[in-house]
């Protein structure tokens, strides 16, 4: 396996290069954008090797290695199953980790690219660069291939597995991909008209203008500005509930005119 052609590099890239490309590969085919399982796979495979200097050069100068099950020993004899026993036959693969993350809701909105630092279950403390895409839900384990546990040599690499933890801001919930907030006004902007504005969560502002007549608790949408969907990309929508906020009057002229357009009103 071509380890710098997976990445699509050149056998004289810097680390800069390898770390770029494989940034744009694991997004490119990452499964839960759609993606090949196995070329995402192969693609984390690549980068764990080329990504550390010692994996690397034994890379490019590779040791010739033995095969003790060749029966060069005399009838099949592996050296290993006088230490280990035969268990290691059963054993597929070294341990997945799994570690938790908090994320803020900006980091769903925009996606967000860390340095995580871990322990395996052999002790080693391990650091991975790991890239979270934008649209990612609660809970959701996202799954690095390679990433786990290599105590144990000539088996593959257990898998890191990387769970959300998503703090959401004060007056706003996320419901699938789009975003719910309220937004207090005056009752005489419901009764006469006005607008209110909204600050998103990524800081831009929006001018929701309130109708006449507008009821208590009617929601006006602010389109394409929620969460992206973490396969098309395309953003939800904002919704505003207005909430109308009614003051206390002590002026008695105020209070007569009020009097007066009630019953007016019938």
């Amino acid at each position: 396996m071509d380890y710098y052609s997976i990445l699509g590099v050149s056998k004289n890239a810097s680390d800069q290069d390898i770390r770029k490309a494989y940034k744009k590969k694991s997004m490119q085919h990452h499964p839960d954008r759609g993606g090949s399982e196995e070329k995402f796979k192969e693609i984390n495979e690549a980068y764990s090797t080329l990504k550390d200097p010692q994996k690397r050069a034994e890379y490019d100068s590779p040791q010739p290695q033995f095969n003790f099950n060749s029966g060069s020993f005399g009838g099949g004899f592996n050296p290993f199953d006088e230490i280990f026993g035969r268990s290691h036959h059963r054993q597929r693969r070294n341990h997945d980790v799994t570690i938790n993350i908090n994320l803020d809701l900006i980091d769903v909105i925009t996606g967000k690219e860390l340095t995580a630092r871990y322990q395996v279950p052999s002790g080693k403390i391990k650091e991975a660069n790991i890239d979270i895409p934008p649209g990612i839900e609660d809970g959701v384990g996202i799954r690095f291939r390679g990433l786990g546990d290599n105590a144990i040599p000539n088996i593959p690499p257990g898998d890191l597995i990387v769970r959300t933890r998503i703090k959401q801001p004060v007056n706003w919930k996320r419901s699938g991909n789009d975003l719910r907030t309220r937004a207090m006004v005056s009752i005489f902007d419901c009764l006469l008209g006005g607008s209110v504005e909204i600050r998103t969560i990524d800081d831009k502002r929006f001018k929701v203008n309130i109708p006449k007549g507008t009821q208590s608790g009617a929601i006006f949408s602010i389109p394409n500005h929620g969460i992206p969907n973490i396969q098309t990309g395309k953003r939800g929508n904002i919704f505003v509930e207005i909430n109308a906020a009614v003051p206390k009057i002590e002026n008695e002229m105020i209070l007569e005119e009020l009097e007066r357009i009630k019953n007016a009103l019938g």
